[in-house]
């Protein structure tokens, strides 16, 4: 438990600690009742960093709910389709809220506009026309504004004193007043201060008169026929009575707009006070007046609407639908590529993906369902690699010790020798052998082939070789016969190895007290003897060893002088070719040798070798090289 929240409170920033830290504060400080200031500064500072740590928490909260693909492309769907849908459909709303509202209030204006009109031309007959008979100036006052005013009242005042209705107390508006008509504030009988439609004219005969009529809920409402409840705030206060219309269908929906109109005080016309015309109305009543009651348009245009937005409701559902099943088949095919990846990490490359439907997400799978199977294979070939180049190695190590590493001695001869394999394993072959105190053998080879088989038949013709020269020593008075062995030799690898396995190979002995080199070439290339600047080719004496058993071989003895040279070599060094595909060659090496033969032996198959290298560009070898020098001291 104690871990589980080091954890969480280690993950928590500095933002989320201070926050903490201000929230404990400012509950211990309203506990203990600390100064007001002290609270407000606190819970501020908290509040502030409240609102930092909730964004924090949103942003993570977001990123951990878009993780995968599937909610990431749900999120990508609402902001590219459904969010303009709605912004749309929201500005239609609010677009049609406006128009509908302003067309409410122009009917409510233009009707009591009307009215107001009415009420002034009565007041302008009254004051211009002489009123001889004052019963019948009222008959036809109320006449005229029997619909638009029920409840007016009028003053005549100067020439003519006429009062209707007689125990009406209104009196004549201040003198400040001279025409004037429209919405006046004035208290009534009893102070209070409520909303009147009047008229005020000044006739140049010298009579006032003043008609006035209260506006009340019932007035407002009868003036647009079905429209709905017409008010004036503050001053009128609330309907007590909603003259509402019943809604015609679901998308009939009540509908409010306010006007704002500045109304002047009956005492004071300098002083105007803001009221608003408030309209609460629905959407039929509207467009039913506008188009016309006789067919009931409001009716049939709220149903075509219903029908366009229930349609429209269908086919955004059912995109929708499609947008969500499109981004699961999507989603399912990357989920499930996740998976497979999950198993590739685990080195299970026999696991395969699902494959569902023909589009380029099932290509997808089928594709990362083949690289699997290749990677297994790969894996599997790698592991070979590895196993083969682990036995290549260890395989070179014990090459390596078959190879001479001491040099038998004697005081007239010097034997150096060295093989750069072109691969890890050579097929070419070296060997000196002390036969007697006072003589010895060498021998140099070249497997057909590269790789492990010919390092096996090398090793074999070494092992051949020791063999006969061990069985040989101490019962031969003599140094043994070269051709003897080299065709001894050759029947062995015959019996021994298959038709297609042979080798080239060159076997010389050295007597000291002769000084006498005997030699039998068995297809090998012509070793090349520098005696005094003149170059001798120590051609081949038979054919091949390990490919016919009945080969004949002949051996041969040239005497070796002090200074002479006597170099062995494999065809790694003379038949590497440049870009040009031209061979290094013979001629080439022996003008080296002339060149450096008074050099050391090393040195002399150090520059050969080089010199190979320099003629190839360098890079990997074309094949194994080996060169055995035998210099006489």
């Amino acid at each position: 438990m104690r871990k589980t929240w080091r954890k969480y409170w280690h993950r928590l920033g500095p933002a989320d600690k201070t926050f903490g830290g201000l929230a404990l504060a400012y509950l211990l400080l309203h506990l203990v009742n600390a100064p007001i200031p002290l609270q407000v500064l606190t819970g501020i500072s908290g509040f502030l960093l409240g609102v930092v740590c909730l964004f924090r928490v949103a942003r993570y909260s977001m990123r951990r709910a878009i993780w995968r693909l599937r909610n990431r492309l749900m999120v990508a769907y609402v902001f590219i389709a459904v969010v303009p849908v709605v912004l749309i459909l929201l500005l239609v709303g609010i677009v049609g809220w406006v128009v509908i509202g302003q067309m409410a209030v122009y009917l409510v204006n233009t009707e009591l506009g009307h009215r107001e009109a009415v009420l002034l031309r009565q007041a302008e007959t009254l004051a211009h026309v002489p009123v001889r008979d004052p019963q019948s100036a009222i008959s036809r006052f109320t006449v005229n504004l029997r619909n638009a005013f029920p409840s007016a009242e009028f003053r005549v005042s100067g020439h003519e004193d006429i009062i209707y209705p007689r125990d009406s107390e209104l009196e004549s508006p201040p003198s400040d007043w001279s025409l004037a008509s429209g919405l006046v504030i004035r208290k009534n009988r009893r102070g209070e201060e409520r909303l009147y439609a009047w008229a005020h004219v000044v006739s140049d005969s010298g009579n006032n008169v003043t008609v006035v009529a209260p506006v009340t809920h019932e007035l407002l409402a009868d003036m647009v026929p079905g429209l709905g409840d017409i008010n004036f705030m503050p001053l009128m206060g609330h309907v007590r009575q909603s003259h509402l219309p019943m809604p015609v269908n679901f998308a009939d929906l009540r509908l409010s707009w306010v006007y704002p109109v500045e109304i002047p005080h009956w005492d004071s016309p300098q002083h105007h006070s803001r009221q608003y015309l408030l309209v609460e109305t629905r959407l039929s009543a509207v467009l039913g007046i506008v188009f016309g009651q006789k067919m009931n348009w409001g009716e049939v245009a709220l149903t075509i609407c219903a029908a366009v937005a229930a349609i429209f409701l269908i086919v955004e559902l059912a995109s929708l639908l499609a947008g969500i099943q499109l981004s699961r088949s999507i989603t399912g095919a990357v989920h499930e590529l996740y998976e497979g990846t999950q198993h590739v990490k685990d080195a299970d490359f026999a696991y395969r993906v699902p494959v569902k439907g023909s589009d380029q997400l099932a290509e997808l799978t089928s594709s990362f369902n083949n690289m699997t199977q290749h990677l297994g294979r790969l894996l599997v070939v790698a592991k070979e690699k590895e196993r083969l180049e682990s036995e290549l190695a260890i395989a070179r190590e014990v090459q390596d010790q078959l190879f001479p590493k001491d040099v038998p001695y004697t005081k007239t001869l010097e034997l150096k020798g060295r093989c750069r394999p072109a691969r890890m394993v050579s097929g070419d072959y070296y060997d000196f052998l002390a036969l007697t105190e006072h003589s010895l053998a060498f021998a140099i080879g070249d497997v057909a082939g590269k790789g492990i088989s010919a390092a096996l038949l090398m090793a074999t013709i070494q092992s051949t070789m020791r063999t006969q020269l061990g069985a040989l020593n101490g019962h031969s008075p003599g140094p043994p016969s070269p051709s003897r062995l080299v065709s001894t030799l050759n029947k062995q690898l015959y019996a021994n190895t298959s038709p297609e396995k042979y080798a080239t190979f060159y076997f010389a002995t050295y007597e000291e007290s002769t000084h006498s080199l005997s030699y039998t070439n068995a297809g090998h290339l012509s070793p090349i003897l520098v005696s005094g600047g003149n170059v001798q080719m120590l051609g081949s004496t038979g054919t091949v060893v390990g490919a016919f058993p009945f080969a004949r071989y002949d051996e041969k003895t040239v005497p070796l002088e002090h200074g002479d040279i006597l170099v062995a070599y494999t065809d790694g060094v003379v038949e590497p070719e440049n870009a040009y595909g031209e061979m290094f060659g013979e001629e080439r090496l022996q003008d080296l040798l002339v060149k450096f033969a008074k050099a050391d032996s090393s040195e002399i198959i150090a520059r050969a070798m080089e010199a190979v290298d320099q003629w190839t560009g360098g890079g990997e070898l074309q094949d194994d090289m080996t060169m055995v020098v035998a210099r006489r001291i």
